[in-house]
């Protein structure tokens, strides 16, 4: 009875879709046979996403239904005849991957069935790599996409999505960049400033005349006098010369 009952709980796992006969109608619900050991066993609540007065208002005896397994007990089956989500939100978490459909378009997402109680929303910004101005340049109502779950927030029934982010990125090309002569140039010169600038100021270069003149005051005391002396006595002789020679040709010789 126990290996039984553990291969119904394994057949019949949570969701899983059957077809039944009702067989009797309470006032608490109806009871299904869905071809099962156990009797299927529908609440009233689960007869209908809309409140229901009377069971007999939506299934009669007799009558071939649709329902769907929420769990599988040592006494019964219990089922609902709503469809259940394909994701519920404890089952929802992030990083998981999901496929829906685009069921709507705004300026700033789209929106995404993905079986969930609230369609998933995907950032304009999460639609692809690179630049989107619209959602329409990417997907359009009616797609089947798949994407990633970024962040669930189940107190404001919020799901974020990303296609961009199952979609591996592209590095884009960029050229080496030329060498800007102009650039170059300027550059040159600025460097070459700031060489001039760290650089300690050097004495301007001293011409031949000007070393042998330094060397002659770096003399003795003596030296310098015996240099004028010389000279003085050289501009002398010049004086006296020049003195003689306008003398003998402005007075008359003797004839």
């Amino acid at each position: 009875m126990e290996a039984n009952n553990l291969a119904l709980e394994t057949t019949l796992a949570p969701k899983t879709k059957l077809s039944g006969k009702v067989i009797k109608t309470t006032l608490a619900g109806a009871i299904i046979d869905i071809g099962q050991p156990l009797p299927g066993v529908v609440h009233i609540s689960q007869l209908s996403k809309d409140p229901v007065n009377k069971v007999e208002d939506v299934v009669k005896e007799g009558q071939i239904v649709d329902v769907w397994v929420r769990r599988a007990k040592k006494d019964r089956i219990e089922l609902t005849m709503i469809e259940p989500l394909a994701l519920e939100w404890k089952e929802i978490e992030p990083d998981m991957i999901v496929k829906g459909k685009i069921v709507r378009l705004e300026p700033y997402g789209a929106f995404v069935d993905i079986g969930a109680e609230r369609p998933g929303m995907i950032h304009v910004s999460e639609l692809a790599h690179g630049y989107v101005k619209t959602p329409s340049e990417v997907v359009k109502e009616g797609d089947e996409v798949e994407a990633k779950v970024l962040e669930v927030n189940r107190k404001k029934k919020q799901i974020k999505l990303s296609i961009k982010a199952l979609e591996p990125e592209i590095e884009e090309f960029k050229p080496a960049k030329k060498e800007n002569r102009k650039g170059s140039k300027a550059g040159s010169r600025k460097d070459n400033a700031e060489v001039v600038e760290t650089k300690e100021p050097q004495e301007p270069e001293l011409t031949a005349m000007q070393i042998a003149w330094q060397e002659a005051l770096s003399r003795s005391g003596a030296g310098k006098d015996l240099k004028l002396r010389k000279t003085k006595a050289a501009v002398s002789r010049e004086q006296e010369d020049l003195l003689n020679r306008t003398l003998e040709k402005r007075l008359p010789t003797g004839g």
